[in-house]
């Protein structure tokens, strides 16, 4: 019977260890579940606040393109009120044939009235 105790005794402490050992690798594999956990929401809380600034930065995108697009269709328009090439060479005919360069200024026709009354007022002396 002391056997039997004893070898009972020996059994409960063999149980009693390996149920510690169990114990500590139990709460080595939650500790590091935990840390895994928390790694984990930090990541998420970043993917997600890049992913605002991504949302942000495309929302602003946008903007600019439809601004560039208004601009665009702007400058389209008045592109239509110029004159076309050959409205211009038509223009450049006729200031060709005229001649603008030979036409006199109101100064120089001013000038040669004074010189006809100096010379008028002298051949009448």
């Amino acid at each position: 019977m002391e056997q039997n105790q004893t070898n009972n005794h020996f059994a409960t402490g063999d149980v009693d260890a390996r149920l510690r050992i169990i114990e500590g690798k139990y709460n080595l594999t939650r500790e590091r579940l935990l840390a895994i956990n928390q790694t984990t929401i930090d990541h998420y809380k970043k993917i997600n606040s890049d992913i605002s600034l991504i949302n942000e930065d495309i929302k602003e995108l946008k903007e600019n393109i439809s601004d560039i697009k208004k601009t665009i269709k702007i400058v389209v328009k008045e592109l239509n009120l110029f004159a076309r090439k050959d409205q211009v060479k038509v223009l450049e005919k006729y200031i060709n044939l005229w001649n603008p360069l030979n036409f006199i200024t109101e100064e120089e026709v001013l000038e040669l009235i004074e010189k006809n009354k100096l010379k008028n007022a002298r051949t009448t002396k």
